[in-house]
Order: C-alpha cells, then sequence, then structure tokens
C-alpha cells in the first residue's frame, strides 16, 4: 500500500494529495473487472433482478445483525443473501413460476423485514451507508479483503465461465455435456452474493446493481464474440470507475452515482456506435 500511495501521489493532480482517494482509486481498480467479468455472466444468463433482489436483501442482513448485537453485520448480510439466493432457486424450480415473479416476491419480503427491523426505536437513519455507500471511507484492510475476494471469486468464474454460460442458454444441452445445472447455479449464485455483499457499503443498494449490469450492457453492443464481450466489459467499468471518482472529487457528488452516471453515458455512446455501425 505505501508504494501505490507513493506512486500515485506524485500524480499531478489536486485529488491524488489525499490517501482516502488513493485508496478507493485502488479500489476501483481491482473491483471494476471483477463486476464486468460477473455482469456479463448475469446479463447473459438473464439474472439482472437476481442481484438487485440480493442487494435488496441487504437490509434484513443488517437487521439482522443489529438484532444479534454484531459489531459488523458482515457475515448476517451475507449469510441472509446466501440463504435467500438458494431459496429464489429452490422455490422456481418447485413452483416452475417465473423467474421474475419468484424474485419480486422474495425482494419484497426481505425489503418489507428489512425496514420493519431497522425502523425499530427509529434507527433507520443511522443505517443510510447501506442505501447509497460511502467509496471514499474504504480502509486498507477491506481493501486486502477486496482483493483476495476478486482473485478467489474472478479466478473461480474465469474456470467455469463456459459452463455457466452453457446452463443459462440451455440447461437440457448442458445436461448432455455433463453439466449439473443445479451446482451451477447454486455456485454462480454464492459468487454473486459475495460480490454484491462485499462491496455493498461502499457502493450502496441502491446502486450495487447497476455497477453489474450497465458496464456488461454497453460492451454487448459492440461485442463480436465472448473475448470481446468480457474485455469490453472490464474496459468499460474500469474506466467508469476511475473516471466517476475523480469527477465525484471535483463535482463534490456522490462516487458510487456518478460512476453509474458515468457508465450510463458509456452505454449511450455503444448504442450511438452501434447504430452507426449498421
Amino acid at each position: 500500500m505505501s508504494l501505490w500511495h507513493h506512486l500515485i501521489s506524485r500524480l499531478p493532480f489536486d485529488w491524488a494529495a489525499f490517501a482516502f482517494m488513493r485508496t478507493a482509486l485502488l479500489a476501483v481498480l481491482i473491483a471494476s473487472p471483477l463486476f464486468a467479468l460477473m455482469g456479463t455472466l448475469v446479463v447473459n444468463n438473464r439474472m439482472a433482478f437476481f442481484s438487485d433482489a440480493i442487494g435488496h436483501a441487504s437490509l434484513t442482513g443488517v437487521g439482522l445483525g443489529v438484532l444479534l448485537g454484531l459489531a459488523d453485520p458482515f457475515w448476517a448480510l451475507l449469510g441472509f443473501g446466501l440463504v435467500l439466493g438458494v431459496a429464489i432457486l429452490w422455490l422456481q424450480r418447485i413452483t416452475r413460476s417465473a423467474m421474475d415473479t419468484v424474485i419480486s416476491l422474495s425482494a419484497s419480503f426481505s425489503i418489507a423485514l428489512g425496514v420493519a427491523l431497522l425502523s425499530r426505536g427509529g434507527r433507520f437513519n443511522q443505517f443510510s451507508r447501506y442505501l447509497v455507500g460511502d467509496l471514499l471511507s474504504i480502509t486498507p484492510a477491506e481493501i486486502g479483503q477486496l482483493f483476495v475476494v476478486a482473485l478467489v471469486v474472478g479466478g473461480g468464474l474465469l474456470l467455469g465461465y463456459n459452463r455457466i454460460l452453457l446452463v443459462g442458454v440451455n440447461e437440457s444441452l448442458a445436461r448432455s455435456r455433463g453439466v449439473n445445472p443445479w451446482w451451477t447455479q447454486m455456485l454462480f449464485c454464492g459468487a454473486v452474493v459475495m460480490v454484491v455483499t462485499m462491496n455493498l457499503g461502499w457502493v450502496g443498494l441502491l446502486l450495487v446493481n447497476s455497477l453489474l449490469i450497465i458496464p456488461a450492457a454497453a460492451a454487448r453492443n459492440l461485442a463480436g464474440n465472448t473475448r470481446q464481450y468480457v474485455l469490453g466489459a472490464a474496459v468499460i467499468a474500469t474506466f467508469s470507475g476511475v473516471t466517476g471518482l475523480v469527477l465525484s472529487y471535483y463535482a463534490e457528488t456522490a462516487t458510487g452515482a456518478t460512476i453509474v452516471l458515468v457508465a450510463i453515458g458509456c452505454y449511450v455512446l455503444t448504442l450511438a456506435a452501434q447504430a452507426f455501425r449498421r
């Protein structure tokens, strides 16, 4: 970390003089490629609402953490997210209902329960950080945790990318190729929960799904194959993250929201490029 701070502090920009900006920049550079890689699978597997439901379930996770007297609600967040993710997949399979219906029901339950738990005693305002996020508050220790998660989850997604993609396209074809759709979806669900939960306090539940979906959707407008799709999403996510972080410093706006606005701008540009190419 000291080497990173030393190198970035020598840049000829005002923001580079502040340690919290240098730390936030490193977090963006670590998290953006991971969000992009996972986002391509979420978009291809039509699971955008699933990741959104996991983000909104964080309210209940935080509420359970407070109820249990935990100083850090991370494990309650992670545990409830995993339970909800498994419940969504299980309910969809046994009821044969449409996935968006099951997700909507589960999200409604988790949001209502979370608000009920956190509003006890009028303490809801204490947890506003989980709504909008605070990237500038990330610590060096949390950077280390994020780096480990990026290595483990990112490496696992790269190794299982084709299997996850195949299950999303056609489960019957996946079975014929020796792929177990249930366990593949379960492992991918766990990866989504881990990434969303890990970044929730810095991005906020209102925006975390946007950072997963928008770069992947933008890259899909231009990509001609899977490799271009993944690389394009990584480039757009990293550009949006770095540009949004710097712009938020000068504009004095919320960092997460500014990053999402930059990503939306990139998406609009890819739409224009796609139309021009056609």
